[in-house]
């Protein structure tokens, strides 16, 4: 059974930073491109960062570039989102994703066929 499960997330000040995790069980994580995703209040989900099979290459949403970095550990079949410098329109459920075979930016662009997504961690930005 494919699972993908993320932690980290919490309630954060702006400017204040988070790591969130999410491990992969069930595949051949090394294989699949990943990402994180992330729905606000009211709005639709989207990419923020995706990364490809080994981790070297990257793709981030515009909003985020020089804030979050997305990291890879195939060998504990986790990948990582760092995020500093947090704002209030960071706020929302994080969700973290997997798909065979699509390029980082394909996925971030949303991919409709992503084989797996976890169930996201809320990250808050509030003072």
């Amino acid at each position: 059974q494919l699972e993908l499960v993320e932690s980290g997330g919490g309630l954060v000040q702006p400017g204040g930073a988070l790591r969130l995790s999410c491990v992969a069980s069930g595949f051949t994580f090394d294989v699949y491109t990943v990402g994180w995703f992330r729905q606000a209040p009211g709005k639709e989900r989207e990419g923020v960062s995706c990364a490809s099979p080994s981790g070297g290459r990257t793709n981030y949403k515009d909003s985020v570039k020089g804030r979050f970095t997305i990291s890879r550990d195939n060998a504990k079949n986790t990948v990582y989102l760092q995020i500093n410098s947090l704002q209030a329109e960071d706020t929302g459920i994080y969700y973290c994703a997997a798909e065979r075979g699509v390029s980082p930016r394909g996925l971030c662009d949303g991919s409709p066929s992503v084989a797996v997504w976890g169930s996201g961690t809320p990250v808050t930005v509030s003072s």
